[in-house]
């Protein structure tokens, strides 16, 4: 939710009334606003904003309203448009991300999610890829069943060759989306999916085992009932060829249960989605059988199916101290109108999703807000109450969506393909305007626009610290939080950056018991209490729910299965899992006590120890710009008479540890140069080094800050075919001492695939530098509104 920043004690409210001056009054926090600056208003050729804030409600809301007209000609939509405003404007209501970036432009495509086919044909395969393109520059996720191609070394008729495999084609589609996102104003996601049966599912399961393969791929297994019961019985299980519809092997289920459980375990991938439970409330049968789902796993579709989303905030339900029902039912009504309207309004990126689309009317409203609401409920998350209170929150909004959607049937009439779907019951069958209505979905960005916590998740963290300008600490507080401790008397600012250390008050004696129960972060709540939650959503959600599971770093592998497990027996369809630390960007940024590092010593005889020359008062250089997945790198390399001397480094406008370690880097580098380090032994040592957030792809891919700093080296000195730009030669600098060499061996990473910079230290966003949190399946900036599915 929106914090409220301190710099040593001093109050957070001169800090926020800046910035909510360029609101013009609306209610939204300093984040909020950042957020919108940077990732949603019209800008120009230069990337200045040409809009004000207020213009982009009112470009949304006017989009949508419009598409009225299509029913009623006579609509008042000025009347239509102001009450769309109002409703995003209170924050009581959001749609998805591209709604609010896209209606009223040129680009107009409004959906998230989408569902791509892929048969088994080259011919299918690469129209898959360019309608992925498209789907991603417009904005949007998609997600892909790899299950009809057949498994790898088949015999190919046409070719008489050997079949690749669908993990092979698979790495073609993340390639694709590395190139394609450059360019968006969304980072491109998927979501790949095979079936537990098909022959090629171990090859699948540990397919990004290694953290640097299929990067733009969230991966889940697609797993049925008939595979759990055997997994219950310790039976075997058949491997069917999708080609030839035949039994190929048998495996033993509960041993390949377990290896999802110990890959989840590793890094939280595979994910699993229980795909029978999602057929078996598919609203349209006839159609066809649902096989994927969206980036996120909540949203089951179709192939060639959108689904447009939006959120209503909870804790702005409120009133009294009780839910206002009454306000929630007229919000959901005109959530449901807002999102029927967006599938007229939408500018569909591909003829064939316009059709499916429109024929199926399907849209999601989920919430946002709900640990938020059970604070000021005092309820504690991870209790009896909190659970039934879900249950019923969820059941009125599903219940009111569903009467919402009857009485736009009556108006407009049923979605196209009502004639054969779940709802056709007869003669007396009551019309449906939409084959779904809800969806839990992420809400990452739009719960920081609206100030509130995300989708259904428990807090992120009370209070945290991050480092700015000159070393001042800026303290990040919940600001329910800091109103509770002003209004009984507990608050100060030492005790905010003590609760900033521990991340919560789980066992902070200077907050009050009764606040300590309500104010629960992830990190408090068992596995457990995370699945009854989800399944409580689950139960009066027509689609699924995205929610992540939190592990704390000391869980075991037997934690995992007993939760895979729970989410199964509880009826969830899909559950995604993140075990503290188990990835290569770590995401929680609560403020880690320092822990003394290892010594080592360095054996050197006195004789070879030598000092690095004297830097020269006068050097000359260039400055080179590198792109890379963190920013924009500006490395200058300055050298004197005696050859290259010295490098500096910059990332563009961020700040924080990336800016930090890049300076750090530099110093280093012009040390060992000084010292004698040759500076091809230098860029050996920088050039391959991955990060998890990589730039491009095939040999022009940037992989690192470190590997850009080693490319911008290897143009200084012309080593790069084409790519020479003059500088010194090798011959400028003698062999590196025995010490020099020591000090680059200890600075270096063991191996080129390690990422030069340990997130798991350094947990920060790569465009602005504030913490970054792990929450419904993404990772998340919620102070530029950064994300990466």
């Amino acid at each position: 939710m929106g914090t409220v920043s301190m710099i040593a004690g001093e109050s957070g409210d001169s800090k926020l009334k800046g910035k909510e001056g360029k609101a013009k009054g609306l209610p939204l926090t300093e984040n909020a606003i950042t957020v919108l600056e940077r990732r949603y208003l019209k800008k120009d050729d230069n990337g200045k904003p040409i809009e004000k804030i207020e213009d982009m409600f009112h470009r949304v809301a006017r989009t949508i309203a419009e598409a009225d007209l299509k029913h009623d000609p006579e609509v008042d939509i000025k009347a239509l448009e102001q009450e769309f405003f109002d409703m995003m404007t209170n924050l009581e209501f959001l749609p998805n991300s591209p709604t609010l970036m896209n209606a009223g432009r040129d680009l107009g495509q409004l959906a998230a999610c989408f569902v791509l086919p892929i048969e088994d044909s080259m011919e299918s395969i690469f129209e898959s890829i360019k309608d992925t393109a498209l789907i991603h520059k417009s904005g949007g996720g998609t997600g892909f069943d790899f299950s009809d191609l057949r498994p790898k070394n088949s015999l190919v008729g046409s070719t008489k060759g050997v079949s690749s495999g669908p993990i092979s084609f698979m790495k073609v589609f993340d390639s694709a989306t590395e190139a394609i996102k450059q360019g968006g104003t969304r980072r491109g996601a998927n979501m790949g999916i095979l079936r537990i049966d098909h022959p090629d599912i171990m090859d699948f399961i540990i397919c990004k085992e290694d953290s640097v393969t299929l990067t733009n791929f969230n991966i889940s297994v697609a797993l049925t009932e008939d595979f759990m019961l055997a997994v219950e019985k310790g039976a075997k299980y058949d491997l069917i060829d999708p080609k030839t519809k035949k039994v190929v092997e048998q495996l033993d289920a509960k041993k390949v249960y377990d290896k999802i459980v110990n890959l989840a375990w590793t890094n939280g991938d595979p994910g699993l989605v229980f795909i029978d439970r999602m057929n078996r409330d598919n609203p349209t049968p006839k159609l066809g059988k649902i096989a994927a789902t969206n980036p996120c796993g909540e949203q089951p579709l179709l192939p060639y199916e959108a689904c447009n989303l939006g959120s209503i905030n909870l804790v702005n339900m409120l009133s009294a101290g009780e839910i206002d029902y009454e306000k929630l039912g007229n919000t959901v009504k005109k959530a449901v109108h807002f999102l029927d309207n967006v599938i007229e309004a939408n500018k569909y990126p591909i003829d064939k999703i316009a059709k499916m689309t429109r024929a199926n009317r399907k849209i999601g409203l989920g919430v946002m807000g709900f640990a938020d609401m059970l604070i000021r409920l005092g309820i504690p998350y991870n209790s009896t109450a909190g659970v039934e209170t879900a249950e019923k929150v969820m059941k009125f909004i599903d219940d009111t969506s569903k009467e919402a959607s009857q009485e736009l049937a009556e108006k407009r009439g049923a979605f196209s393909n009502f004639k054969g779907s779940i709802y056709d019951t007869g003669k007396d069958a009551v019309k449906i305007r939409n084959a779904t209505t809800s969806t839990i979905a992420p809400t990452g960005t739009i719960s920081i626009i609206a100030s509130c916590s995300s989708g259904v998740e428990p807090l992120f963290a009370i209070s945290y610290v991050r480092n700015v300008m000159d070393n001042d600490e800026l303290v990040e507080v919940n600001p329910i939080f800091e109103e509770m401790a002003k209004k009984e008397g507990f608050y100060s600012v030492d005790l905010m950056k003590k609760i900033a250390e521990k991340g919560g008050v789980h066992d902070i004696t200077e907050v009050p018991k009764h606040i300590r129960d309500i104010f629960v972060t992830s990190h408090d709540i068992t596995p457990e209490w995370h699945i009854k939650m989800q399944a409580a959503f689950q139960k009066y959600t027509d689609n699924a729910v995205s929610k992540t599971v939190n592990f704390c770093n000391s869980a075991t592998k037997e934690d995992v299965e007993k939760a895979y497990m729970l989410a199964y027996k509880e009826g969830c369809k899909g559950i995604t899992i993140y075990r503290d630390g188990s990835r290569d960007v770590q995401v929680l940024s609560i403020k880690k006590e320092a822990k003394e590092a290892p010594k080592h010593e360095v054996h050197v005889h006195p004789d070879e120890i030598i000092a690095p020359r004297k830097r020269p008062d006068v050097t000359f250089g260039k400055t080179e710009k590198v792109l890379t997945g963190c920013g924009s790198l500006f490395v200058t390399v300055n050298e004197d008479e005696d050859g290259i001397c010295e490098m500096f480094t910059r990332m563009g406008k961020s700040g924080g540890c990336i800016n930090s370690y890049s300076e750090a880097i530099g110093r280093l580098v012009s040390l060992s140069l000084r010292a004698g380090v040759k500076i091809e032994s230098i860029i050996d040592q920088m050039r391959g080094v991955r990060c998890p957030v990589p730039l491009g792809i095939g040999k022009n891919a940037v992989l690192s800050c470190s590997d850009g700093i080693g490319r911008v080296l290897e143009h200084y000195i012309g080593k790069e075919s084409g790519n020479g730009n003059g500088g010194i030669a090798s011959a400028m600098a003698p062999d590196p001492t025995p010490l020099a060499t020591a000090a680059m061996q200890a600075a270096a990473p063991t191996s080129k695939n390690d990422s030069s910079i340990d997130m798991g230290v350094c947990p920060e966003c790569p465009e602005c530098g504030h913490m970054i949190e792990f929450i419904e399946g993404c990772l998340t900036c919620r102070g530029c509104g950064y994300s990466k599915c």
